[in-house]
């Protein structure tokens, strides 16, 4: 596929989710989507303004960024050549003054940028929020994943964004159980993760995919230590996520409330991606409130108190 289809969820009136690219280049060898989603392709940047500008006059207040690889931006046309790239695009999109925030879902930490790290920085509309995938801390995994970095590069563009952005949330995709991964890569991963700065973890046990390279690899895992593997990441990232929320007890931020109405409670976000609870109230949904944040609750959740002021 060459043609570029762009694609949203509406959903939810607050959130949308904005598809601005397909396909993938790449060819990591655990992964399907080149095959299945064709080339890396996408429109153009006023093309995406455009569809912007028509989501905020339906009330949208929130668009979430997606693509298959995002970062690669700006290839388009059947020729398949590269016009603009993402920094314009994110750019771009930060002079949109009708939409009140956007996230970027995720970018390799290769095509993250010091020039995109230093706009959302200095944005009031992009949100100090990055999804990188790692998918492993061991320099000899990332090469038989044939990804297109290697640890030092990746703490290196977390220590960039932190460095601009103090409390910016960070989240990691991660694979554990990966063929030829020993305990000796798997605690390499594990000490990598937990010396970095981050906020949680999305973490996959290794699923064997057909037309796929990684299944040919010496070294399979067995499937009870990729779940073992796996249960250690998921507790490693439930401490970091509660090390996070508890570092921004008395913060005043804005909250942004969904329309997700659960036991009585409405929940939102922050601009760093912390999920904050407060009691029902119908004229919180879909609006961006100033509060106070107080204290983890037994859900994992952050409590919150109003305050009079934007900050």
């Amino acid at each position: 596929a060459t043609e570029f289809h762009p694609a949203q969820s509406l959903g939810e009136r607050t959130r949308t989710f904005l598809k601005v690219q397909d396909g993938c280049d790449y060819s990591c060898s655990f992964c399907t989507i080149p095959l299945a989603r064709g080339a890396s392709r996408s429109g153009s940047v006023a093309s995406v303004v455009e569809r912007v500008e028509k989501l905020a006059a339906q009330g949208v207040k929130e668009i979430v960024l997606t693509g298959v690889n995002l970062g690669d931006f700006g290839i388009q046309g059947p020729a398949r050549e590269r016009v603009e790239n993402f920094t314009q695009l994110v750019q771009a999109l930060d002079e949109v003054e009708s939409i009140r925030r956007f996230r970027i879902s995720s970018c390799e930490p290769n095509l993250l940028t010091d020039e995109i790290i230093q706009t959302v920085a200095a944005s009031q509309r992009f949100m100090p929020h990055f999804h990188l995938p790692l998918q492993s801390g061991s320099d000899k995994i990332l090469g038989l994943m044939r990804r297109r970095y290697r640890r030092a590069l990746y703490a290196d563009r977390v220590a960039r964004i932190k460095e601009l952005m103090p409390h910016a949330g960070i989240g990691v995709d991660v694979i554990v159980g990966f063929p030829g991964e020993t305990e000796a890569d798997f605690l390499e991963t594990y000490h990598f993760l937990n010396e970095l700065p981050i906020s949680y973890l999305h973490v996959f046990p290794y699923s064997e995919r057909a037309n796929t390279l990684a299944p040919s690899l010496a070294g399979r895992i067995p499937e009870r230590v990729r779940t073992e593997r796996t249960t250690q990441l998921r507790s490693l990232s439930e401490k970091k996520k509660r090390f996070f929320y508890e570092q921004h007890a008395g913060f005043e931020t804005n909250v942004l409330f969904e329309d997700d109405i659960t036991d009585g409670r409405v929940e939102g976000y922050t601009p760093n991606y912390i999920r904050v609870a407060a009691k029902y109230d119908p004229l919180l949904v879909g609006e961006v409130r100033p509060l106070r944040l107080t204290q983890v609750n037994a859900l994992g959740l952050m409590e919150a108190e109003e305050v009079g002021i934007l900050v």
